[in-house]
């Protein structure tokens, strides 16, 4: 028998990560409850509306939901749909059905989560028609390469790995027709400040060196030090959340070498 290994203070810090997609998408099915904007797939990932969120809250949301969108779309515009796009730390993200409405699809739409996450967005999509019909519409053949971790057809591809560990990714990528000459956007909202200034470094990096032609779009807390920084940082502490790449020397250092 195996012997059970240790619960580490990384194994809660990596739970309280994870917990904090729970929030986003539920911040964000309220948001538009309330008619913020528009997003007919949100309610396929989060069960109930919610408690009420305070209108800061709403408006930031929609403020990262519109910069982001305004930025992806008008790259997959001016590559004429001959792209690829890779969201790191997607969570329970909708983009891929968005897209596929508005009849913005890149050649490929990449998804990369904790392995426990991706789970649960595989077993969402293949319960509930909504989700999986406009994915097989967009698939050449009769099934799709699916397991516990991972599912992969023509235009999408969800992956379960952990970006601190580049060549796993590398690899995980490259086995789904991950295409380097490709023009290539990587999008990362709220992802790199759970890491260290070095793990953030080296997945910038990676994506340097491996792409031709590529754009980083880059949503992220900055100037932490006020009140209302504090506030977020020390709510997450009591979640044993650590903000790992919060301190803004690191977030300069970071800029300056990675971007």
């Amino acid at each position: 028998m195996a012997a059970r290994q240790p619960f580490t203070d990384t194994d809660t810090s990596d739970e309280a990560v994870r917990a904090t997609c729970d929030d986003a998408t539920t911040c964000k099915r309220f948001a538009t409850s309330k008619g913020y904007w528009k997003d007919p797939y949100i309610q396929y990932f989060a069960r109930s509306v919610g408690e009420r969120k305070a209108p800061e809250i709403n408006r930031g949301y929609y403020a990262r939901v519109q910069g982001v969108n305004h930025l992806l779309d008008a790259f997959i515009r001016k590559a004429e749909c001959n792209c690829q796009v890779i969201n790191v730390g997607a969570g329970l993200d909708t983009t891929f059905w968005r897209l596929k409405d508005e009849n913005l699809m890149p050649r490929k739409f990449f998804e990369i989560d904790f392995p426990t996450v991706v789970a649960r967005k595989i077993h969402n999509i293949k319960t509930k028609p909504p989700l999986s019909k406009p994915l097989i519409e967009t698939h050449s053949t009769d099934s799709l390469l699916l397991d516990a971790h991972s599912l992969d057809s023509d235009r999408y591809c969800i992956i379960g790995a952990d970006l601190r560990d580049i060549s796993n990714l590398d690899e995980k990528l490259k086995k789904f027709q991950l295409n380097p000459e490709l023009p290539t956007l990587l999008l990362s909202e709220c992802v790199l400040v759970y890491m260290t200034p070095s793990q953030s470094s080296n997945l910038v990096h990676w994506a340097a060196e491996t792409f031709h032609t590529a754009m980083f779009i880059n949503y992220e807390q900055v100037n932490m030090s006020d009140r209302f920084g504090q506030v977020m940082i020390e709510n997450l502490q009591r979640r044993q959340c650590t903000l790992a790449g919060v301190e803004p020397a690191s977030l300069w250092t970071l800029r300056r070498s990675g971007f």
